[in-house]
C-alpha cells in the first residue's frame, strides 16, 4: 500500500469540517463586544485592514499554529486573526503555505461568499470564492497537520466585513 498525503490531507479536512460546523454556531453565539456588534462594522475598515480589489484577489494564509489555527490576510504588517476587509465582487483566495496542512474555513449560514458553504482546502489546493454580500461576518478556520498524531486540528476564530466599495 502507498502513501498518498493529498488523501490523508483531504481525510483530515473533512474530518475538520464536522469539527468546526458543530463549533461554529456555539462561538457564533458567544456575547461579547466585537467589530460586528459596531453600529456600521464598516466604518472600521481602512486602506491598511483593506485586501484586494475588483481585479486582485486578497489571499488568506490558513496554518496551524501551537495551540490552535491562524488565517491571516495579505496585507502589510496583517497579524494572524486580525479583522480585515474586502468589497463586493473581490475574489478571496484562500491558501495554506504550510507543508502537509488541510484547511476549513466556515463562515456560517449567511456566508457572505459565491459560491456559500464550508470551505475545505490544503496546501495541495487553494480555493477561490467572491464576495457577493456585504456586512461583518465572524468564522472559523481550521487546519489540521498531515501525519500528527497529537494535536493534530486547531480552529482560530476571526471577522472580515464586505464593504460596498463605494
Amino acid at each position: 500500500m502507498t502513501f498518498q498525503p493529498s488523501l490523508v490531507i483531504t481525510g483530515s479536512a473533512m474530518l475538520l469540517a464536522l469539527l468546526v460546523l458543530s463549533n461554529n454556531a456555539t462561538a457564533q453565539s458567544k456575547g461579547g463586544k466585537h467589530a460586528c456588534s459596531e453600529a456600521n462594522p464598516a466604518q472600521l475598515c481602512t486602506a491598511a485592514n483593506t485586501c484586494g480589489s475588483a481585479s486582485s484577489p486578497c489571499t488568506v494564509d490558513v496554518k496551524r499554529t501551537a495551540n490552535a489555527a491562524s488565517s491571516t490576510p495579505g496585507i502589510s504588517n496583517a497579524k494572524p486573526n486580525a479583522l480585515f476587509c474586502v468589497k463586493v465582487g473581490t475574489t478571496v483566495k484562500w491558501i495554506s503555505t504550510e507543508k502537509e496542512n488541510g484547511f476549513v474555513v466556515d463562515v456560517g449560514p449567511s456566508s457572505p461568499f459565491d459560491p456559500s458553504g464550508a470551505i475545505i482546502g490544503g496546501s495541495d489546493r487553494s480555493v477561490s470564492v467572491v464576495a457577493k454580500r456585504t456586512g461583518c461576518f465572524k468564522y472559523s478556520a481550521g487546519a489540521c497537520r498531515s501525519g500528527a498524531i497529537y494535536g493534530m486540528c486547531g480552529t482560530g476564530y476571526a471577522k472580515l466585513i464586505v464593504t460596498d466599495g463605494k
